[in-house]
């Protein structure tokens, strides 16, 4: 039998993505005005990174 095993090195972007949403979330919550805006701004803070890296693929193809 030829057991190979396949290994995914997908992992340090995935951490990169990952610092960059407890870092929008630290930045967000910490400007809401009380518990309500900071939990509506969690989900802001998710998704921000991904327009971040979305404006700077945008510059470096010009």
């Amino acid at each position: 039998m030829n057991n190979k095993i396949k290994i995914n090195r997908n992992a340090p972007s995935g951490a990169v993505y990952g610092l960059g949403i407890i870092g929008a979330a630290i930045y967000f919550i910490s400007y809401a005005t009380g518990f309500k805006m900071g939990v509506l701004r969690f989900p802001k803070a998710i998704i921000q990174p991904a327009f971040l890296v979305y404006e700077a693929f945008k510059h470096l193809a010009q």
